[in-house]
Formats: C-alpha cells, sequence, structure tokens
C-alpha cells in the first residue's frame, strides 16, 4: 500500500490559514451535527462523531461551537437537516476524483460539482465510475519519532489491521472502516498518541500527470472544489510532483 509520502499529498490543506480555518469551521460544525443527528450525542457510543470531534479540535474548533452542533444535530433542530454524497469524476489526463459532501440541498451541490469538473478539462461521472480505484478503509498515523517502529507495528498487528508501513516519519496503520474504532482504543490504551485518524478513500495506484496545462488544471479543480462550502473531503489518484 501507497506510503505516507503520496498519502500526505491527497489530503486537504485546510486550516492553515485563518480564512481557510473559518470554513473548515462550518464544514466541521455541519459533520459534526450530522454525527450526532444520526448516531447520538455521546461520542464514547458514536464513532463518528468522536472521530468529527477530534477533527473540530485539531483545528482548534472552540468547544462552544462543537457543543452547540451536536446539540442542534441530536435535537433535530433547524440546519440539521444535511445528508452525506458522495459524487466522483475524472480530472484532466483522467484522474480519478471522488468528492464527498454534506449538504441540505442537493440540487444545488450536483450543478456546482458538475460545473467544477466542467470547467477545469474534467467531467463528472456516476456512482462507481471511480470508486473501484479506492479502497474505503480507516487511516491512523502515528509520529515513528516518539516510538519505537517495530513496537507499534506489532502492537497493530495484534489488533487485526488491514496493513502497516512507515515512510516520511510516519506510522501508517490502515484498517476496515468498522474496525477503525476498535483499532483506535486498542493503541490509545497502550499510550499511542495519533497524528490523525480518518476515514478515506485511498488509490490502489497512482497515475501521473505530464501535460503541464493538466497539472495546472487538477490543481485548480481540486482549489474550486476544497473552497465549495457543500464539500467535506477531495480524494484522488493523481501522483502528485513535490513542488504540488
Amino acid at each position: 500500500m501507497s506510503g505516507h509520502n503520496k498519502w500526505s499529498k491527497i489530503k486537504n490543506k485546510k486550516g492553515k490559514e485563518d480564512a481557510k480555518r473559518a470554513k473548515e469551521f462550518t464544514k466541521l460544525g455541519r459533520a459534526i451535527m450530522v454525527a450526532a443527528k444520526e448516531g447520538g450525542d455521546n461520542p464514547d457510543y458514536n464513532a463518528a462523531l468522536k472521530t468529527a470531534i477530534e477533527k473540530a479540535k485539531a483545528i482548534n474548533m472552540p468547544n462552544d461551537n462543537i457543543n452547540r452542533a451536536i446539540k442542534k444535530g441530536s435535537s433535530g433542530a433547524d440546519g440539521a437537516n444535511f445528508e452525506e454524497i458522495t459524487y466522483e469524476g475524472y480530472g484532466p489526463s483522467g484522474i480519478a476524483v471522488i468528492v464527498e459532501c454534506l449538504t441540505d440541498n442537493r440540487n444545488r451541490t450536483a450543478p456546482d460539482i458538475r460545473h467544477a469538473f466542467d470547467k477545469h478539462h474534467g467531467n463528472m461521472g456516476t456512482n462507481g465510475s471511480v470508486s473501484f480505484m479506492f479502497k474505503h478503509l480507516g487511516v491512523i498515523l502515528i509520529d515513528e519519532s516518539k516510538y519505537d517502529v517495530d513496537k507499534v507495528m506489532e502492537d497493530a498487528l495484534s489488533a487485526d489491521v488491514e496493513d502497516v508501513n512507515n515512510e516520511d516519519g510516519m506510522i501508517e496503520i490502515y484498517t476496515t472502516i468498522d474496525n477503525l474504532h476498535n483499532v483506535k482504543s486498542h493503541l490509545s490504551s497502550l499510550g499511542y498518541e495519533f497524528v490523525e485518524s480518518d476515514i478515506m478513500y485511498i488509490p490502489s495506484n497512482y497515475q501521473a500527470i505530464d501535460n503541464d496545462d493538466d497539472i495546472k488544471f487538477m490543481n485548480k479543480l481540486i482549489d474550486f472544489l476544497e473552497e465549495n462550502d457543500d464539500v467535506q473531503n477531495v480524494y484522488h489518484n493523481w501522483d502528485m510532483p513535490d513542488e504540488d
């Protein structure tokens, strides 16, 4: 399975600037509301809510914002009627793209996502058109400088994970979606701290872009999608050059 070097290139790079952090607060607030609405307001018994809260705290989202989102979601108050929709398509040079959205109006979101693909020399496909090129997995990252790598791998493998490797200073642990919470709990009980943990689409293979114009359009497509308030995550199988 691919190493963290490539994995890190497809992660969203939000939260590094004040303007983007504010946008992330809005998006994570939605994620927390939906998780609370679907699984209850107790993160100890709601893995999706627990993960959303962890992500919110990682970008310093105020506790008041988190608590308001939980309350709004669990009470079914106005503003909590969001649904999760995943769109698939191809970017320039046939790069596979998956876009995860939370929206309260799919009649707004679908045309916006289609426009993003069309505008940047791609095209939106149907469900299943590119997802077969990805594995939907839980991903846990641990800073290898803090621990004995062999010991971490041994402890992770004892929790029945899918794969473990280390690259570029990170130990990557891949799990099934259903087993992510159990693996996190097991490793936490052993004293490990996580750089990040999430459910992601991991490409089975990566594809390079040789055309300079297509590289520019692909970068713009990613940025354009990530700027959309309805978009939660963007995944692709582009083997991005280091300078990008």
